[in-house]
């Protein structure tokens, strides 16, 4: 098999859309009806082998990324993690590696869970979405149970496992409510890194679910965490949006696809074999193929996938274009293309009002801490000047 003309990341769905919670702003619950199977199990050993095999053949190595998201990737079992960590070992060329992130929402992490992810060295994000009522208010077990207690109980014991796991909170109509119980939170898991999703899920009619943030909502809840980061947690959180500011200002590029000017580099494998071009995308109409028809990286260089990776660029409004703010969000999200620019010209990134206050509030405040830094500044005496 030949490699791919350029890197790409595999999100692998196990068990696909199969999930032990249901989120009210969940998107990718629905997906099984697009599987194959009449009713999703999990991986068979047969795809999981070809997957990993395809992986490392099609990828440029020396490392080689794999993402198991869901659905709750968790329920494939922890017998299915062994089996992908042996035949990567196989599979993998004398001096290569595997790098393995698992993304959870941590119902189902024990001891004995936690022990097998620090021994076999997987990078954990969990999702917890700040505060224990605004967490509770949308994540609820099928019973419709909270389930905060239960996330952080799981966030402390990979912890007392030694690893550190990124949390990802979703941005959402009510997290917007109460931006400084949500990051005090967050803060005081005791991470290091946090994300932060927005959460738009448009109705059929064209209106949002009630979950969904506007962009106001969004720039204003963005712009709060950001003072609250920058005057308490320099040097002990980092979150992934700043982060992202802060590499692109230092002059280098967006690791986020969603920013970056074109995608199509992050491909999702569900359990039936099906390959899509995006998380965000998978229909039948973004369905590259089947992994026991093509290999993997002649999907991911296939004339579809190209052009759906380039059709972030090319689908810019005029608006976007011109912008000041263009090299810091790259048009935004595909998925959220639905918004009117400010003359008119559909196809516009929804939450760009959003993003462009945060911008305009924070790239200053960035610059200077950027330079504190480079002065020699602890994040202590950065924070303290910044108070002032």
């Amino acid at each position: 098999m030949s490699r791919a003309k350029q890197p790409f990341v595999v999100m692998a769905k196990p068990v696909g859309s199969r999930c032990n919670m249901r989120c009210t702003y969940c998107y990718y619950l629905d997906k099984a009806r697009y599987s194959a199977h009449e009713k999703q199990s999990c991986m068979s050993d047969e795809l999981l082998e070809r997957l990993i095999r395809q992986t490392i053949e099609a990828g440029p190595g020396p490392v080689v990324s794999f993402v198991w998201h869901g659905g709750e990737p968790t329920l494939a079992g922890m017998d299915f993690y062994q089996k992908a960590v042996d035949l990567q070992k196989k599979y993998l060329p004398r001096g290569w590696q595997a790098w393995n992130n698992l993304q959870t929402n941590g119902l189902l992490l024990n001891k004995s869970w936690c022990w097998f992810l620090k021994k076999n060295r997987f990078d954990v994000g969990i999702s917890i979405d700040g505060s224990e009522a605004v967490h509770n208010a949308n994540r609820r077990d099928p019973g419709g149970n909270p389930t905060y207690d239960r996330v952080r109980q799981s966030v402390k014991a990979l912890q007392a496992a030694g690893v550190q796991p990124d949390l990802l909170c979703t941005v959402n109509s009510v997290t917007v409510t109460g931006p400084d119980e949500v990051y005090r939170s967050i803060e005081d898991l005791n991470c290091g890194w946090a994300q932060f999703i927005p959460i738009v899920v448009r109705n059929p009619d064209g209106g949002f679910s009630p979950e969904s943030v506007t962009p106001e909502e969004y720039g204003r809840f963005l712009c709060r965490v950001f003072d609250l980061w920058t005057h308490n947690g320099l040097g002990r959180l980092d979150i992934q949006l700043f982060a992202e500011m802060a590499r692109i200002l230092a002059g280098g590029q967006p690791s986020l696809c969603w920013m970056a000017p074109e995608c199509g580099r992050a491909l999702v494998v569900e359990e039936d074999s099906s390959v899509y071009a995006c998380d965000h995308f998978v229909d039948p109409e973004h369905r590259l193929g089947r992994l026991s028809d093509a290999g993997l990286g002649e999907l991911a260089d296939s004339p579809a996938q190209s052009a759906f990776g380039k059709s972030k660029k090319d689908g810019l409004t005029k608006q976007c274009r011109e912008c000041p703010w263009y090299r810091f969000c790259g048009g935004g999200c595909l998925k959220d293309r639905f918004g009117v620019s400010d003359d008119g010209e559909p196809g516009h990134y929804y939450l760009c009002g959003g993003l462009k206050m945060l911008f305009a509030h924070g790239v200053p405040v960035l610059k200077k801490i950027m330079e504190f830094s480079r002065q020699g500044y602890k994040p202590e005496m950065i924070m303290k000047h910044l108070s002032k």
